[in-house]
C-alpha cells in the first residue's frame, strides 16, 4: 500500500519520537562512571591506520595551532578543549581524535608527551560528563580507533598514572558505545560503531565470549549494509572507501592475533573493490553522487593498494543502482536509484538520472557533489536535483526535503519508483533508458532520460522527456520552465561557437563538443561544492525546453 505524503509525515514523526524515547531512557540510566563491565585490562596491539599523514598538521598540533576541517584554532597554551570551537565539523574532528595520526610525522619524545597532554586534557574535561558532539556515536567511534591506532605515540614514556587513566577511559567509552550501539544512528554511523566495538574487543584485553559477540554484530550491520554488488546502502560511492580504510586493518588486527575471523568481513571486503573501481572515473577521482565529496588521491591509492580482485569494472550496480558506459577513454556514470529506507535519505540527494562524463584523465560534465566542511545551508543546496547534472522543472527538486528540525533532513516524498533498460545496438553502441516519477505529484509528468554511446566511445548521444503518468509521450511543455543542466568541472574551459554548440576543453588540449538542435543554450554561472580546496566557482551548461523533449550531443575531438 502506497502512503500518502501526509501519511509518511505522521509514520515519520512517530517514528523519531520512539527512537528519541529509548536514547533518552538509556541515557538517563547511565549514570557517570557507572557502567557495568570488568576493570580494565592491558592493550595488546596497537591496529594499523591506512590514512594519510600530514607533517604539516603534526608541527602546527605541536605549536597549539589546530588545522582541522577547514578551519584553524589557535590555542596558544591552553586546552583546546577549554575554547569555543570554530564550527561543528571542527568539533567533530577534535573530539575525533583521528588527528592523531599526524604525530607520527614526528614522533620523537616531545610530540608524543604534547599529544599525551591533549588527550589527559580530554579526559580530564570530558570523559565523565556524556553529552555534546564529544558523545555522538560516530565520533566516540572513531576516537576508539584513534586511541587504539594510536596508543603507541600516546603512551610512549607514559607514567604508570596517565596509563590507567588512558585505559580507565578508553573501557569506559567502549562500554557506554557497547551499550548504546544499537540506537546510534542507521546507516554509515552505525557500522562504525560496530568496527570499532570489534577492533576494541581484540585489541584490549577482555573475554572471549566478548570478542565473539562483538564479531556476531559486525557480522549482522555488515550483512545490513554492504550490499550484494558492493556498494553501501547510502548509495555514497566514498563510503566504501572510508569503510575500508578501518576494515582493511580490523581485518589484519584478527588475523595476526590469531582469532577467528568474522564472517561477514572478508566477503565484504572483497565485494567492495569493484564497487569503488565502478564509481572511478579516468582521473581516477570518485563520482560525486549522493552526498560523496573529493577524495584525496593519496587517500584513495591508500586503500587500493590493497585491492586482491582485479578486473574490469561492472557495467552496472543493481543494488546499489547505478550504471557505468565505458568506451574508448570515455565513461559515462548514471544514476538509476532511489534512497533505500526513510532513515538513510538524510544524506541522500536529489539528483535520480544525473550523470558525470570522464574522458582521458579529465572529468567534464560533473555533479557539484557535497562541501566537505561547510554549513548545513550550504549542504542542503547541494543535495537539490538543480545542483546535478539531470534535469530540473522551475524551482523544484525532484525529491522533497524535510525542514523540520524535530525530523531533520530526511526525504520526505519524490521519486518511488525507476525504470530502466539497457540494451547493445546492432552497431555495438551502448544504449541506457530510464524514467523516474519525481514529478508525478506536482506537475502530472515523469522524466524520461536516453544516453547512447557508440561503440569507439567518441560519440554521445542524449534525449531528455516528458511523459504521462499512462507512459505515452506528453503533448506540452511543463506548466514551469524546465532545464537540463550539464555541471562543468572548474578544471574545463568553455568556448562558445555558436548559439547551439559550446567547446569544452581540458588543460591538455583534451576536448568535447556539446551541442543541440533545439532549445537554447546557455552557459550560466556555478558553485563546485566537491573541491579539496573548498566551495569554488565554475560553469554549467542550461538547456531550456522548448517543448516536451530536448536532445543534446557531446562529440570528443583529441
Amino acid at each position: 500500500m502506497r502512503l500518502t505524503q501526509r501519511q509518511k509525515l505522521v509514520y515519520l514523526y512517530m517514528a523519531e519520537t520512539g527512537r528519541r524515547v529509548v536514547r533518552a531512557f538509556r541515557r538517563f540510566r547511565v549514570p557517570s562512571f557507572g557502567l557495568p563491565g570488568v576493570a580494565p585490562g592491558r592493550l595488546i596491539v596497537a591496529p594499523t591506520d591506512l590514512r594519510v599523514i600530514d607533517p604539516f598538521v603534526a608541527e602546527e598540533i605541536f605549536v597549539g595551532r589546530f588545522p582541522l576541517a577547514g578551519r584553524i584554532l589557535d590555542a596558544g597554551n591552553q586546552s583546546p578543549f577549554a575554547l569555543e570551537l570554530p564550527s561543528h565539523h571542527f568539533a567533530v574532528r577534535l573530539h575525533s581524535f583521528a588527528w592523531l595520526r599526524h604525530i607520527r610525522a614526528d614522533k620523537s619524545a616531545a610530540a608524543c608527551a604534547n599529544a599525551r597532554a591533549i588527550v589527559d586534557d580530554w579526559i580530564g574535561l570530558h570523559g565523565s560528563r556524556i553529552g555534546g558532539v564529544a558523545w555522538e556515536a560516530d565520533v566516540i567511534a572513531q576516537r576508539i580507533i584513534a586511541w587504539l591506532s594510536h596508543s603507541t605515540v600516546v603512551l610512549h614514556e607514559a607514567d604508570a598514572g596517565f596509563y590507567r587513566r588512558f585505559l580507565t577511559s578508553l573501557a569506559y567509552q567502549v562500554r557506554y558505545l557497547r551499550r548504546n550501539a544499537g540506537h546510534s544512528p542507521a546507516g554509515f554511523t552505525r557500522l562504525r560503531v560496530r568496527i570499532a566495538l570489534a577492533m576494541a574487543s581484540i585489541s584490549m584485553e577482555t573475554r572471549g565470549s566478548t570478542i565473539r559477540r562483538s564479531a556476531r554484530e559486525l557480522n549482522r550491520e555488515i550483512d545490513r549494509q554492504i550490499l550484494p554488488d558492493g556498494g553501501h546502502v547510502s548509495r555514497n560511492p566514498q563510503s566504501a572507501v572510508e569503510l575500508l580504510f578501518d576494515l582493511l586493518p580490523l581485518r589484519q588486527t584478527y588475523i595476526n592475533l590469531g582469532h577467528e575471523v568474522p564472517a561477514r568481513l572478508i566477503p565484504a571486503i572483497d565485494r567492495m573493490y569493484p564497487a569503488i573501481r565502478f564509481f572511478r572515473h579516468q582521473s581516477g577521482d570518485l563520482a560525486l553522487f549522493n552526498g560523496a565529496s573529493s577524495t584525496l588521491a593519496n587517500e584513495l591509492m591508500s586503500v587500493l593498494r590493497y585491492d586482491e580482485t582485479a578486473g574490469q569494472p561492472f557495467k552496472a550496480l543493481p543494488h546499489s543502482q547505478y550504471h557505468r558506459m565505458a568506451a574508448g577513454g570515455a565513461v559515462v556514470l548514471v544514476d538509476t536509484g532511489v534512497p533505500l529506507s526513510s532513515d538513510l535519505s538524510r544524506t541522500a540527494h536529489a539528483g535520480c538520472l544525473s550523470f558525470e562524463l570522464s574522458s582521458g584523465r579529465h572529468r567534464f560534465i560533473v555533479n557539484s557533489g557535497s562541501p566537505r566542511f561547510a554549513g548545513d545551508k550550504l549542504r542542503q543546496l547541494a543535495r537539490t536535483t538543480a545542483a546535478h547534472s539531470t534535469v530540473c522543472i522551475g524551482t523544484s527538486s525532484s525529491a522533497r526535503f524535510s525542514e523540520s528540525e524535530y525530523l531533520g533532513p530526511l526525504m520526505v516524498s519524490g521519486v518511488s519508483k525507476v525504470d530502466v533498460s539497457r540494451q547493445t545496438g546492432p552497431d555495438g553502441s551502448d544504449r541506457l533508458c530510464a524514467s523516474h516519477d519525481g514529478y508525478l505529484g506536482k506537475f502530472g509528468l515523469v522524466h524520461e532520460r536516453e544516453i547512447r554511446m557508440n561503440e569507439a566511445g567518441n560519440k554521445i548521444a542524449g534525449r531528455d522527456r516528458f511523459l504521462t503518468p499512462d507512459g505515452n509521450p506528453a503533448t506540452e511543455a511543463p506548466a514551469e520552465a524546465a532545464v537540463a543542466r550539464f555541471h562543468v568541472h572548474p578544471s574545463i574551459t568553455l568556448e562558445r561557437i555558436d548559439e547551439r554548440k559550446v567547446r569544452m576543453t581540458a588543460s591538455d588540449g583534451e576536448s568535447w563538443t556539446f551541442s543541440t538542435p533545439t532549445g537554447q543554450l546557455l552557459i550560466g554561472e556555478d558553485v563546485f561544492f566537491a573541491d579539496v580546496s573548498g566551495v569554488r566557482p565554475s560553469q554549467q551548461l542550461e538547456l531550456a525546453f522548448q517543448g516536451p523533449e530536448v536532445r543534446w550531443f557531446l562529440a570528443h575531438h583529441a
